[in-house]
């Protein structure tokens, strides 16, 4: 009887382990994608008001890999082109600038965000409305392309909120 009660119990704990896993792993799917030492986490957008042709996409991205590398490029089904945008201060006044590029040194973060780097999507094929989601895959110089699901925030919003990402070392 006692066999039985040790081993049921290493049972469930190893379920409950497992559960566990599965949990983290839908929260990791939900919330950003990894590809090849890359991780990307905290997807978001603004909702578009009206009839806007216009939006913009943030995130942070992560090179966890070894050696450095390059965001250079991206595409969605939400829109008829995707770039990559920044803003820059010129003269006092503050322009949208498209970048052919962001560098990705190994173990750093790059946040893109509202008045910094953002993902610019021209052509929406339809608004983007608070509550839904839309894809948006990444292109990178050595890594493999990274497909996350965009959530589409407020209007007003400033930042994905509700932060499931992970980091080397535990939840954020």
């Amino acid at each position: 009887m006692i066999k039985h009660t040790v081993m049921g119990a290493a049972v469930g704990a190893a379920l409950a382990m497992g559960a566990q896993h599965a949990v983290h792993a839908q929260m990791s799917r939900d919330h950003g994608a990894k590809g090849q030492g890359i991780a990307v986490e905290v997807p978001w957008a603004r909702a578009t008001p009206g009839r806007s042709a216009n939006g913009a996409a943030y995130f942070t991205v992560t090179n966890r890999g070894p050696s450095g590398d390059r965001l250079i490029g991206a595409s969605s089904s939400a829109a008829g082109r995707v770039e990559l945008h920044t803003h820059i201060h010129d003269k006092g006044v503050m322009r949208m600038r498209k970048l052919d590029g962001v560098v990705l040194a190994p173990g750093v973060s790059v946040t893109f965000r509202p008045g910094g780097h953002h993902v610019m999507l021209v052509g929406l094929k339809a608004p983007l409305r608070k509550g839904g989601t839309f894809p948006l895959t990444l292109r990178f110089e050595k890594s493999a392309p990274v497909t996350v699901t965009v959530k589409v925030m407020g209007i007003g919003a400033m930042g994905g909120g509700g932060s499931h990402g992970h980091r080397p070392g535990g939840p954020k």
